[in-house]
């Protein structure tokens, strides 16, 4: 039987997706690429934004007009916060939440069977982390959730009721599946989580770092690269720890969501601009000389509930304070359920997308100016795949695409940074010598 499995969203869906292909294929299943035709089409929704929704809807339309007799299985996030309406959509046969991937080939032999189900259960109640096999193709690099689920409740965002309360995988099975990922040729694990820096406090006060620490003498795994943090739990104990160990990668995607201490309060984020400032600078002082050269990345979010001009300024003016290597902008968008749902002097979408342009302008400036500083220099690259014009493609530490030419896939390889690329899709990369 052939099953196609569509992902929408973040990278913690994209590791559950290949875990469920791992496990589908361990049972006989043909795991077939997504447009291709199927006997069974598993579409792993998103819903952080009404866009997200939106598309994960239109992804389900899309395969049910693709093989009209085909087994449509829904999950994730959104199917989670909307069982029923994803039950009501013509052509879908099962319906499965947030907890039950592992469950995916029980749910694909009984919907075979002919059995329809609506399997979502209430996730709050969930204190048991659920483990998937890490998967993925290729040797260069792979997944690893460790953490799931959320406790801050902000006010504008909808995942801890698609995700649950904060949950975190065991040192022993993090350290079992390292060395699995390890023996199969993985030189770069990014280790994944809604709330990273939640991890381990429902196990024992355990750290993040005490989760980096698994990877320990498992020569074949030359990087850990961390995935989303969040300001909290950013502790100078944590800080200290995660940056002194040589195989993290200097590159810190540290979400902001907005400058402007007001609308941080608004949002509930539970820390100021100058709080999120100093944590910067404690992660950039770690790396001495090596200091302009360490990624800071973020997301932030334009237009949000009340947010007026000052306050979007005040924005603009944090960002260029801080120097991001890349942002990640998302227009506002309202979540049913949430506080911000319900607060006045929401923005028209105009005034949102006006902002968020205004917002990305600002951040592909700084983006090109913190490339700049890599020409001249001898910058070490995992080269994955090809590129156009014959040439590889890889990243360094600090997760900047460099061209490099003639380079074997799945190797580290020390270049000297010549140039700046920009693509037609106006995407920024560095060229290395030898590289017209």
């Amino acid at each position: 039987m052939k099953v196609s499995i569509i992902t929408l969203g973040c990278r913690v869906n994209s590791y559950e997706s290949d875990a469920m292909a791992g496990l589908l294929r361990s049972r006989g299943y043909e795991v077939v690429r997504e447009g291709e035709h199927a006997d069974i089409h598993i579409i792993n929704t998103c819903t952080v934004t009404n866009i997200a929704d939106r598309k994960s809807r239109q992804m389900i339309s899309k395969c049910v007009k693709l093989d009209p007799g085909a087994v449509i299985i829904v999950t994730g996030c959104w199917s989670q916060r909307e069982p029923e309406k994803a039950m009501a959509l013509p052509g879908v046969t099962a319906v499965i939440g947030s907890a039950e991937k592992n469950r995916i080939a029980e749910v694909c032999e009984e919907a075979l069977a002919g059995r329809k189900a609506n399997l979502v259960r209430d996730i709050s109640h969930e204190r048991v982390f659920e483990e998937l096999p890490a998967e993925a193709e290729g040797r260069t690099r792979a997944c690893l959730k460790i953490q799931d689920g959320c406790d801050r409740f902000c006010t504008y965002c909808a995942i801890p009721f698609a995700r649950g309360r904060s949950r975190s995988r065991s040192l022993d099975s993090i350290r079992r599946e390292l060395v699995r990922l390890n023996e199969a040729g993985f030189a770069e694990v990014v280790l994944t989580g809604i709330h990273l820096t939640d991890y381990g406090r429902d196990i024992g006060g355990k750290t993040l770092a005490d989760a980096i620490d698994c990877a320990k003498g498992l020569d074949g795994i030359k990087r850990i690269r961390l995935g989303s943090l969040e300001p909290h739990g950013m502790t100078d104990e944590l800080i200290e720890r995660i940056t002194a160990e040589k195989k993290v990668c200097r590159q810190f995607h540290l979400s902001l969501q907005s400058g402007s201490d007001t609308v941080l309060a608004r949002m509930k984020r539970g820390y100021t601009a100058e709080e999120y400032a100093e944590i910067v600078e404690k992660l950039r002082s770690a790396y001495g000389e090596g200091r302009d050269r360490v990624a800071i990345t973020t997301d932030i979010i334009a237009g949000f509930a009340g947010e007026t001009q000052e306050e979007h300024n005040e924005t603009l003016d944090f960002m260029r304070r801080i120097g991001f290597a890349r942002v990640h902008i998302f227009p506002y968008s309202r979540r049913s359920g949430t506080i911000a749902d319900r607060m006045p002097g929401q923005l028209t979408n105009a005034e949102k997308s006006a902002r968020a342009q205004e917002l990305i302008a600002e951040g592909r400036a700084e983006e090109r100016a913190f490339l700049e500083r890599f020409i001249g220099r001898t910058e070490s690259v995992l080269v994955e795949s090809k590129h156009d014009n014959g040439l590889m493609g890889g990243f360094t530490e600090s997760y900047v695409r460099v061209l490099v030419p003639e380079a074997e896939p799945d190797t580290l390889v020390n270049v000297v940074i010549k140039s700046i690329k920009e693509d037609k899709n106006g995407e920024l990369s560095l060229l290395s010598d030898n590289c017209r």
